[in-house]
């Protein structure tokens, strides 16, 4: 059986770079659109609604942070996963990154391109978790708090309110749980 073919958007100013990964995904299947800065991206993120997008940072007119916060904000193109790929690897950018929601941060170089190719692969398999907020005081909450020595479901860490985060199992049937802290990713 095949694998199902998915789109990708690589966003970075180095075309060099850019279209050597644009080269690397098209052989592996993939849709592939490119874009050379953040307005490009956007542009191509809201018209072509890809799978994953692969973003640089620092780019002229607007940066890789610049879009990601404007993807975010916009409801269409909030949830698609996204992976930077610094030429920098500033350790500000990535706290930055993660402060964003984006915990796929590579640093030029430091990976294969095969191995960013099964890291995006992973991403759009992600499309396949679900984060869920509940009432603690609803249905069953309660009586599961007492299980797991947590009355108000709140990270043990930070005190923010715990998630649960649900994924599709392999085979397609039925579903696989936990708690977890949305700011800290504590889990339970």
């Amino acid at each position: 059986m095949s694998e199902k073919k998915f789109k990708i958007l690589i966003v970075d100013d180095d075309e060099v770079i850019r279209e050597t990964y644009v080269q690397i995904f098209q052989q592996k299947g993939a849709d592939v659109i490119g874009a050379k800065d953040g307005i490009e991206g956007l542009d191509h993120a809201t018209k072509d609604m890809p799978d994953v997008i692969m973003t640089g940072i620092i780019m002229p007119r607007m940066d890789g942070f610049q879009m990601i916060q404007t993807l975010r904000e916009n409801v269409q193109t909030r949830e698609i996963p996204i992976l930077i790929l610094s030429h920098l690897g500033r350790e500000e950018d990535r706290k930055r990154a993660e402060a964003m929601g984006i915990t796929n941060f590579i640093v030029q170089g430091t990976m294969p391109p095969n191995e960013i190719v099964d890291v995006v692969r992973g991403l759009i398999g992600a499309g396949n978790i679900f984060k869920i907020s509940f009432d603690h005081h609803d249905w069953d909450a309660p009586r599961l708090s007492k299980k797991l020595s947590n009355s108000s479901f709140t990270c043990p860490n930070c005190q923010e309110k715990m998630l649960m985060e649900i994924s599709l199992k392999k085979d397609e049937k039925g579903f696989e749980g936990f708690l977890k802290c949305p700011k800290c990713d504590y889990s339970l």
